[in-house]
């Protein structure tokens, strides 16, 4: 399949906000990235429902929220009744991670699980077949602007095989430090959304990195 694209709303300019979503809006992005951050889970805190709902009435692309927050299962209902198309919930936040995918499921949206760069693909060995996404965060969770961790290549190498052995169609998506400089070696690993933050939205034509990154393996890519 063609790859996605999926901006992240974090490393937007807030005062531009409508703005910044109208560009996305323009441009060949396949998703929104929203990063939902609580001040526990991660040190920041960043967006509420109210904000998503916000961007879902002004933003034409599907919205994939993360939840980078504490008892997800408590605000899982709440983030769908916003808009998210896609939710995210952290296999370190979820001591009932079946039970959670089961409840986004429910909703109506697809099903991500994020794992933090320490976390190993292995510990999704029980749950990927009920899973529309798995997310391997390349930085370290909670802030936008950080160095792409390169033990990330391996991990989604490995999470590729995990899923191919199984004939499945989970997508693996990349969040943090990705841009025109590693898009490829991701997609060549296995990957299939990207998450671009600061290297679209710090671009001085963000839309331009928007249809660089589209245009990535398009002759290269793995089935």
């Amino acid at each position: 399949m063609k790859h996605l694209i999926a901006p992240s709303i974090l490393a937007a300019d807030f005062t531009r906000l409508g703005e910044e979503i109208e560009m996305v809006n323009q441009s060949e992005a396949d998703w929104l990235h929203v990063d939902i951050m609580d001040g526990r889970f991660v040190p920041n805190i960043s967006f509420g429902m109210f904000i998503v709902k916000a961007m879902k009435s002004v933003c034409q692309k599907p919205l994939d929220v993360h939840l980078m927050i504490v008892e997800p299962e408590k605000y899982i209902e709440q983030f769908r009744e916003a808009g998210a198309d896609v939710i995210t919930v952290h296999y370190e936040a979820c001591p009932h991670l079946h039970r959670a995918i089961q409840q986004i499921k429910a909703t109506g949206a697809k099903a991500g699980v994020a794992l933090n760069p320490h976390s190993s693909v292995s510990l999704l060995e029980d749950v990927l077949e009920d899973l529309d996404m798995v997310l391997l965060m390349s930085v370290n969770p909670g802030f936008g602007g950080q160095k792409f961790i390169y033990q990330t290549l391996p991990k989604v190498r490995k999470l590729h095989e995990m899923i191919t052995t199984r004939n499945l169609s989970t997508l693996i998506e990349i969040d943090g430090g990705v841009g025109l400089q590693n898009a490829e070696a991701l997609l060549q690993a296995g990957a299939r959304v990207l998450v671009a933050g600061s290297s679209v939205f710090k671009a001085e034509r963000p839309a331009d990195v928007i249809s660089q990154l589209k245009k990535i393996g398009e002759n290269t890519l793995m089935v």
